[in-house]
């Protein structure tokens, strides 16, 4: 007789049968969260290969280049297709964003709002849509790359598994970490950047427990990616020379300079952006017009359209004169302001590495005449100008080092971009305060300024929090009334409300039977005893803003009302409870991200 096939008999192989299994599995193991890297380390390489593939089949197909050719390194000065395309591809954008409008009215979350705000969980369908939008952004022209397409692409993916494993808060903001990680990691052909990136810019923090599953989800995308496509997402900075002790300074001054040319660059985004919702231009017409600039600065340079990898290359390896450099920089930081700002979806990573390798070869004609000890090449400082750029525009001082480093393999280098990255990052932190995802949340009221984990607070609100049993009384009620209604002992505090029904204020009952009151005195009103007549919460309050309100008003307890207008009330909170629930939330992160539970 053949025995049954069991396939409980394989071990971890039957997780993958039974959903239920793998759900706990992932849970309540840290190798089941490194599968789950795994995972998406694969779903990432792919994404990204496709994503790329399909970039440069639009370039082929519409700007009659190579396949195997760079769009912004090709020769296409005067060519009709340099002017039509970034129009075209803002006609089906504006053309995308009145079906999205009709269809989708929700905003959509990018990874860092979702890690920040909503506790790792993302839209896949938005995230698709966000890709398509980039990929025809990015086809057509405009100057923008196509990592914000990857990422969200990538940690949409991962956070849809997550939810799927019903993961834990922390755990979820882990996946979606790792999505981005390879993302980055499969983009740049640099395992080591894409974790960092996810680190510092997706997970806001590091530990020791997310440390596998981030590096893992990175190799794995990583290897994936140059599988499929070997070589293609590669920057070849060609030969340079050593790096000596007098070279630091240099570096130091050119990371400063960065930072100023970064933020520059960041106001102009939201500058033009500004001019576009003041205008009376309807807002899916914008992308169109947009494309009609950069069409305009692509007949000056064909170097300005898309991302830029070509042109990175070729300004590599070239030598430019001082006025091709000012030129270009101009251009292309004008073409991606004018991109990004006008309703084309992408991200400034890689304009920022090449506009900083610009940066970085125009100083180096000038600092040998300021600094005589200095021996750096052009190549090394267009390194560094890349590095320090990035970091202004995108954050992530580690994520940039470790970039210096997978592009040159020479740590000498690495160390003098990490000083200049170390400056950049100073510089736009004391005296802007924010990086370009952040800028665009400061700009819609936002007030995060990483992808540190502040949705637990904003979600612990005061509604959440109060009490709805009140005691009220009338303002107009006289001592005998209160006295009658409330004997000592029969609760703290009573809620005033005026003859609308308003707030009016707070009185303590221990107050009331406390003070020395005359027979003749009992139908005397309440006003004396009233406190708090203007102190109350809101009900969207969370419980940070709570606790600030309780210390400024010094009290223990406040009356909880539905708006400024009406005042309502709705329920009562005290200081206490605010106080303890707050603690055990902060302790509640604290074991979910040490791994306690």
């Amino acid at each position: 007789m053949i025995p049954k096939f069991d396939l409980r008999r394989l071990g971890y192989l039957s997780l993958f049968f039974d959903i239920g299994r793998m759900r706990a599995f992932a849970r309540r193991s840290e190798l089941g969260l490194v599968l789950a890297g795994i995972v998406i380390g694969i779903t990432s390489g792919l994404a990204v290969t496709a994503m790329s593939i399909i970039s440069s089949r639009l370039h082929s197909l519409i700007f009659g280049i190579a396949d195997d050719a760079r769009l912004s390194a090709s020769d296409l000065q005067g060519h009709i297709s340099v002017l039509l395309a970034p129009v075209v591809g803002g006609i089906i954008l504006g053309l995308l964003m009145m079906l999205l409008a009709m269809w989708r009215k929700k905003p959509m979350v990018d990874p860092i709002e979702a890690n920040a705000l909503h506790g790792g969980r993302l839209s896949l369908t938005d995230s698709i849509i966000v890709a398509v939008q980039n990929l025809i952004s990015n086809g057509f022209g405009a100057s923008v790359g196509l990592e914000a397409g990857y990422t969200q692409l990538a940690s949409g993916i991962a956070s849809k598994l997550g939810i799927a494993l019903q993961l834990r808060r922390a755990d979820l903001r882990t996946l979606v970490g790792c999505g981005a990680a390879g993302a980055i990691a499969a983009a740049f052909n640099a395992p080591l950047t894409g974790a960092f990136y996810a680190f510092e810019l997706i997970i806001g923090s590091y530990t020791i427990l997310s440390l596998t599953p981030v590096v893992v989800s990175a190799l794995i995308a990583n290897l994936v990616a140059r599988l499929l496509s070997a070589g293609d997402f590669t920057i070849d900075v060609g030969q340079f020379g050593a790096v000596v002790p007098a070279d630091y300074l240099p570096a130091l001054l050119l990371g400063g300079f960065c930072a100023g040319m970064g933020i520059l660059l960041m106001k102009g985004v939201s500058l033009v952006e500004g001019l576009a919702r003041r205008s009376s231009i309807a807002a899916p017409l914008r992308p169109a017009l947009g494309g009609v600039v950069v069409g305009l600065l692509a007949m000056a340079s064909p170097q300005v359209l898309s991302a830029g990898h070509g042109a990175l290359h070729l300004n590599l390896a070239s030598s430019p004169a001082i006025p091709m450099l000012i030129g270009l920089f101009l251009l292309k930081s004008l073409a991606s302001a004018v991109s990004i700002g006008s309703g084309f979806r992408g991200g400034l990573f890689f304009a920022s590495l090449f506009m900083g390798a610009l940066l970085g070869k125009l100083f180096a004609f000038t600092a040998p005449y300021i600094f005589a000890h200095a021996t750096l090449t052009p190549v090394i400082y267009a390194v560094v100008g890349m590095s320090s750029l990035a970091v202004a525009v995108i954050g992530g001082p580690l994520t940039m080092t470790f970039l210096a480093l997978e592009i040159t393999g020479d740590f000498p280098i690495t160390a003098l971009v990490l000083a200049a990255v170390i400056t950049s990052s100073l510089v736009v932190r004391t005296t802007f305060g924010y990086s370009f995802a952040t800028w665009r949340f400061h700009l819609r009221g936002e007030s995060i300024r990483s992808a540190h984990d502040v949705g637990w607070i904003r979600n612990l609100t005061v509604s959440r929090l109060m009490r709805a049993d009140v005691r009220t009384i009338d303002a107009k009620a006289t001592l005998e009334d209160f006295r009658r209604d409330y004997p000592l002992g029969s609760t703290q505090r009573v809620i005033v409300i005026d003859g609308d029904g308003k707030y009016a204020g707070v009185i303590l009952v221990p107050e009331v039977y406390a003070s020395p009151v005359e027979a003749t005195q009992e139908t005397q009103g309440l006003s004396g005893f009233i406190r708090l007549t203007n102190d109350f919460l809101l009900p969207n309050m969370n419980a940070k803003q709570a606790a600030a309100l309780f210390d400024s008003t010094e009290s223990d307890a406040l009356a909880v009302v539905n708006n400024l207008i009406e005042r309502r009330v709705t329920g009562l909170l005290t200081e206490s409870y605010t106080l303890r629930r707050y603690s055990e939330e902060l302790d509640r992160r604290r074991r979910e991200a040490s791994g306690e539970i």
